[in-house]
Parts: structure tokens; sequence; C-alpha cells
């Protein structure tokens, strides 16, 4: 496969799925499918859903096809040709050190009883992801604690991915090997492709975007994104100097209001204007 001129890599819900409360501008997902028509333009879904929801979300939205997936948080990532997804078994060797041989189970049985968690069902879980439900109005604050806690005493790797679906006012913690988050795999993507990062966009709009929108990756957070994300998202770029990595859309690009899609090509616009004009 060729090299890009663009590889836009972007979160599935409440980013390009307009499945959030904020109103989707009528043209925006026109306008951005005319934008990966080209040949030249690669796409990759970053997301917690797991295949079979990436799929869901194909079908239910029309989306078009992505050249790659990279799932369940980051923990899978495959290549997709038309309906042909290849996982890529070498992610998992990068990432399976950091739980130094502990069970997904090993681990559940560490946090499994701390309150106002419960765990998600079977099919949204997988070796190198243990998740869970929390009510969206929880103490997270005392919550993440409690978790840190009981992973500390395990002598594990760990990253802990907190984030709120404001729709259903449900909270969504995940547990992952430190290797693997959606910074770790989209940098993984690029290496193993060749792909550049000067190449790169990143979209995103909720918690567990947090680590590639304050990365060396140049990103968009679309309007949608709650006030505290967007606090969130800014000082952290800031305090680790990829300020200049960040945009915050807002609106006004062809008229449309900056969320899901809108904020997407927003996005492009102000890192790549040059294929808007092509």
């Amino acid at each position: 496969m060729e090299h890009p001129i663009m590889l836009l890599c972007t979160d599935l819900d409440r980013t390009l799925l307009p499945n959030g409360d904020a109103p989707e501008s009528p043209d925006a997902m026109q306008h951005l499918k005319n934008l990966l028509a080209r040949d030249d333009v690669f796409l990759a879904f970053v997301t917690g859903r797991d295949r079979r929801l990436v799929e869901d979300a194909i079908n239910d939205f029309q989306l078009p096809g992505p050249d790659y997936v990279i799932g369940d948080v980051g923990t899978n990532i495959y290549s997709v040709n038309d309906t042909e997804w290849e996982l890529w078994n070498d992610w998992h060797d990068e990432i399976r050190h950091s739980w130094r041989g502990l069970s997904h189970q090993e681990l559940n049985d560490s946090t499994a009883n701390i309150e106002g968690l419960r765990i998600q069902e079977d099919v949204k879980q997988n070796l190198y992801k243990l998740s869970y439900y929390a009510s969206g109005d929880i103490d997270a604050n005392k919550m993440l604690e409690a978790v840190q806690h009981r992973l500390q005493t395990l002598d594990i790797e760990y990253n802990v991915v907190w984030s709120v679906d404001e729709t259903r006012n449900l909270g969504l913690l995940d547990i992952l090997p430190a290797a693997a988050s959606k910074y770790h795999a989209i940098d993984y993507l690029l290496r193993k492709t060749g792909s550049s990062i000067d190449n790169t966009l990143y979209a995103g709009d909720s918690g567990n975007d947090i680590d590639v929108l304050c990365s060396p990756i140049r990103s968009v957070l679309v309007a949608n994104a709650t006030n505290e994300v967007r606090q969130q998202a800014t000082i952290l770029a800031q305090s680790r100097g990829h300020a200049g990595d960040l945009y915050l859309a807002r609106g006004g690009f062809l008229g449309m209001n900056g969320n899901y899609a809108a904020g997407i090509l927003e996005g492009v616009n102000h890192y790549y204007p040059e294929l808007l004009r092509a």
C-alpha cells in the first residue's frame, strides 16, 4: 500500500458518528466522504468498540470503509480490505508484557468489588482489556484512586482510561496494559506501515482520546466535546509541549457547526487546507 498524503485516524462515537446530543451539520458527512474517496487519503478508526460493533457502525451510519481499525481501546489492530479483516497478532506481542503474565480473571479478582463499578459484558472484554461500567455521576476521583491502589499492589504496568457517555449518564472504565493505548497503537501503526506523523491527523471527543490529543500527533477535538474534556486536553497539551498540535473545533468552517464530521473537516482545514482545495 502506498503512503498516504493524509492518514485520518478518528474515534467513532460522538466524533465521526453523530450519536450524541449535539446537532449534526447536514452536509458534513458527505463533505468528509468526498475527501476520503481520494486514493491518497487513508482512514483508520480508533475506537473503544470491538470488531462487531465497528461493523455495526459502518452499516448503520453508511461510513466509508476504513483501511485500518484500532479497536477495543487500542488492544486490537486490524488491516481492512473491503470485508476482509486481518488481526495484527504482533501487536499483542508488543503489549502483553505489561501485565507480566497476569490473567484477565486475576486482574478482575483484584478490582471487581470496588464500590460503584460493575463488569461489562463478556463481548466487551478481551485478553488485554478489562472493562467496567459506573454511574456517570460517580465520584470519579475517589473511584479511580481505589482502582489505582489495587493495581499498584500487582506489580504490573497498566493504563486506566476513564470516560463518560453523557447521552446515557454512563461511566466507562478500561484497564489496559501500559503499552496498549490509542496513542501507542497509532504510533505502532505508523511504524509498521512506514507512514509519517507529519501526514497524520487524529480526531476525538472524550476522555479516552486524551493520550492522543496531548501527544505530538496533530489532533482536532470536535466542538461537541464537553468543556471538561476541552479544558483537560488544553492544559495537558500545553504542559507536554504540544499546544500547537491540538486544534479545538469551534464551528464556522463552510458554515457548519464544528460537531462530529464538521469538526473533523475543520481540523483538516486547519492542518491540511490544500486537501480541501484540491
